[in-house]
């Protein structure tokens, strides 16, 4: 009996139409921690291998920093799927130009992760490269060696990193700011923990 309900804790579960519009449930917010966790690694990674020379091949760094990529590509697309499916808007307390800007942020956000990962895929294709997921299978290329496209989509790779960086660092901010000034509820709300009653 306590292994059914312990089990039941991680469950996709599915709001009732009520908390659908201010809560989100565990397997977004499992989503989002799970995908914040990999960037971070892949970030780190990413920051400390040498600077690609022509005629360079991809060693295992480069390497796992790929197929990393395609994990959180992978994600981000089920964390967009499950959110369409399951929408939360933004805390119902805020002003409305905040719960606007949140609602800019989130979208930028999909889309910076989405932009950066494929770009990556892109520019590994370009230069010939023939990664593996994590060694069990060959990625397919996007575009032939030498393309053209491929060069001009992966060059943006870089920029987009530090673009998708400092939204990430504002998201944080507001997460904070909410929750060590305002003293709201707003980052309680992607915590694994009960919100607390709403003051009358």
């Amino acid at each position: 009996m306590g292994t059914r309900v312990a089990w039941r804790e991680f469950e996709p579960d599915v709001p009732s139409p009520a908390s659908t519009r201010s809560v989100y449930g565990n397997f977004a917010k499992l989503l989002h921690w799970l995908i914040a966790a990999i960037l971070v690694v892949q970030f780190a990674l990413g920051a400390l291998m040498p600077n690609i020379r022509r005629g360079m091949e991809p060693g295992l760094a480069m390497h796992t920093h790929i197929a990393i990529g395609i994990v959180v590509l992978a994600l981000i697309v089920v964390r967009l799927l499950w959110r369409l499916a399951h929408p939360v808007v933004p805390a119902p307390e805020l002003p409305r130009w905040q719960r606007r800007a949140s609602e800019a942020v989130h979208w930028l956000l999909y889309l910076l992760v989405f932009v950066t990962t494929l770009s990556g895929w892109f520019y590994a294709s370009a230069r010939g490269w023939s990664p593996t997921f994590f060694g069990l299978f060959a990625l397919p290329a996007l575009v032939a060696q030498g393309s053209a496209f491929g060069r001009a989509v992966g060059g943006i790779h870089e920029g987009i990193v530090w673009v998708l960086l400092g939204v990430i660092a504002l998201h944080a901010a507001a997460a904070l700011l909410h929750a060590f000034v305002y003293r709201d509820q707003v980052m309680q709300r992607m915590l694994f923990l009960p919100l607390a009653p709403r003051r009358s």
